[in-house]
């Protein structure tokens, strides 16, 4: 459909260089260490300095046929992290019927008190997390008076890895309390959502520093354009008319958005390049993290367990890079200096985790449509909270393109939902 790519493209242009004279970015030179290009070319080198001996073992166990010829008390470890284990149990599949099976057997207020406290958790735990990390990176600490700056944290790596140590510990004792599938995956594989997981992180904490929140918010709900554009180019997909339909009204409202906030004075509302780039990045790397993690559910894994292995390499990858780059112990001493920011990182973390599970826990029970819509509400809840708590200057227009937006994501999931339930009642009516 040719008229698809003329209406979506030059917003996506518009999307991808839109700039604002009125506040330039930092010239690349000034601070040339703490520049964002740099420090993702000194992270990215830290991570391979991980990624390339692993990488050298993995290829020689291979190859010397280490899983008929190795013995000792290495011989476990080299062959869960290697070769894993060709028993895929079918616990999972038990597991998750027995879920769904109570679920539908339970009574319609128990029903009920279960969604409200999905929603709850979701909310209350994304929320928070979407102020701190505007907080954090956008504004500074131990400023005593208005009139002085304070200090800012500028280390978006430490976050991370903050993140999925908690993460890590948390998923951890779940693995250990609550019975799980017989895990069949060889380990050395989560690295690769891990890899492409800590830098969509990095690139969503970094992008704060040269585009506003509501702004990152948009770009993130939006994400079904380029898809929908790489599909039709490359794969030569067919979509539905409503997927035609939802992906240009997404597109229009996030222009709108845009083009009202180039009149803002307000400096955190500038869309720059640098922050687009950046968040152009983020959606990549997201994009592979999703699609590997969904290859690796072959192994009938848990969500957990998923969880666990990749965080379990985010923290190796991580605490390397920091501690080579000398920045771990440069964090915590900005923490040690401003116990506010040790808070605010620590609760960051807490809502992180505490996120990821109830994520598990509403798709378990409720399925994917019905969280689908519980974190879009929660985005457009975001956005209003952000505007309200750091001031960022939102018009009448910008904030019809807003609604424009959400609406279009809410037609996607009651569209998706609709023909969803026509196949499955297909088969029965020619049954009959």
């Amino acid at each position: 459909m040719p008229s698809f790519s003329r209406r979506v493209c030059p917003a996506l242009v518009f999307l991808l260089f839109h700039s604002t004279v009125a506040a330039e970015e930092p010239s690349p030179l000034d601070n040339w260490h703490d520049f964002w290009l740099f420090r993702f070319l000194v992270n990215a080198l830290g991570y391979s300095t991980i990624i390339i001996p692993g990488y050298l073992l993995i290829s020689y166990f291979k190859r010397t046929n280490y899983i008929e010829k190795g013995t000792g008390l290495c011989y476990p470890v080299i062959k869960a992290c290697v070769y894993g284990s060709e028993a895929n149990g079918g616990l999972l599949d038990d597991v998750s019927v027995g879920s769904r099976n109570d679920a539908d057997s339970g009574s319609s207020v128990r029903q009920a008190v279960k969604l409200i406290f999905c929603a709850a958790g979701l909310q209350v735990s994304y929320l928070t997390w979407g102020v701190l990390q505007e907080r954090v990176m956008t504004r500074s600490y131990g400023a005593t008076t208005p009139t002085e700056e304070g200090e800012r944290f500028k280390d978006s790596q430490f976050l991370v890895f903050m993140n999925r140590i908690l993460a890590l510990t948390v998923s951890g004792l779940w693995c250990l309390l609550f019975k799980q599938p017989r895990h069949g995956a060889p380990m050395y594989k989560y690295s690769f959502a891990s890899l492409s997981n800590i830098m969509s992180s990095w690139c969503q904490y970094e992008a704060l520093k040269f585009i506003s929140f509501p702004t990152q918010v948009l770009a993130k709900a939006s994400k079904v354009i380029p898809v929908m554009l790489m599909g039709k180019i490359v794969s030569r997909k067919s979509y539905e008319y409503w997927e035609y339909l939802t992906a240009v009204l997404i597109s229009v409202g996030v222009s709108m958005f845009l083009l009202s906030s180039t009149t803002s004075k307000h400096p955190s509302n500038v869309t720059t390049f640098s922050g687009v780039v950046i968040l152009v990045g983020y959606i990549v790397f997201d994009s592979f993290t999703s699609n590997w993690q969904d290859n690796l559910f072959k192994y009938k894994m848990s969500s957990v367990q998923m969880m666990f292995g990749v965080n379990l390499f985010s923290c190796l990858f991580t605490i390397g890079s920091l501690l080579e780059q000398g920045a771990f112990f440069d964090s915590l001493a900005f923490m040690t200096r401003h116990s506010e920011f040790a808070l605010h990182a620590v609760l960051l973390s807490v809502c992180s985790a505490c996120g990821q599970l109830f994520i598990f826990y509403t798709i378990n029970q409720f399925g994917a449509a019905v969280f689908t819509i519980i974190m879009t509400l929660r985005q457009a809840i975001a956005i209003l909270l952000s505007c309200f708590l750091y001031g960022h200057a939102v018009t009448m227009v910008g904030g019809f393109g807003v609604a424009v937006v959400f609406l279009a994501l809410f037609l996607r999931v009651y569209a998706r939902s609709r023909m969803k339930a026509g196949r499955r009642s297909q088969p029965l009516t020619q049954k009959v």
